[in-house]
């Protein structure tokens, strides 16, 4: 990115602070993709009193996980593979949990609404992951 300013027509470089911008977009992502992990978890499998209620069970579902797919598809943008394990790891095995606890139950439709709400926030983190490099790219 450069241009000329109105004082004398100097050249303005800004290199560095677009250089700078996928590392800080991606340690940003990486914090926030643990920590909604964790907060899913801890919802996930708190006693259903104390889980907190923000709209219908699906579309929490679908959010939440929605979520932590896009922090972890900017913060870990070339393993794909592993983010991908995570997420529908995590919407599948904190269903099978439920199943121990006595006041949660675990279904499959659910399972199903976390994966793909967590397929989706991948892919949008993929998404814009790639377009920021291919602006990055083109602006230098």
């Amino acid at each position: 990115m450069s241009g000329t300013d109105g004082y004398g027509g100097r050249k303005i470089e800004m290199k560095q602070v677009v250089a700078y911008l996928p590392t800080m977009i991606q340690r940003v992502s990486i914090a926030a993709g643990w920590l909604a992990f964790a907060f899913i978890v801890y919802a996930t499998l708190s006693p259903i009193d104390s889980r907190p209620v923000v709209a219908g069970p699906q579309l929490e579902h679908f959010a939440a996980f929605g979520l932590m797919g896009l922090a972890f598809g900017l913060a870990y943008p070339n393993r794909l593979l592993l983010v991908v394990t995570i997420v529908v790891g995590s919407a599948f095995g904190l269903e099978a949990l439920q199943l121990l606890t006595p006041d949660r139950h675990g279904r499959v439709l659910d399972a199903l609404m976390k994966a793909a709400g967590g397929i989706c926030g991948i892919g949008a983190g993929q998404l814009m992951s790639f377009l920021l490099r291919t602006r990055i790219t083109s602006i230098r």
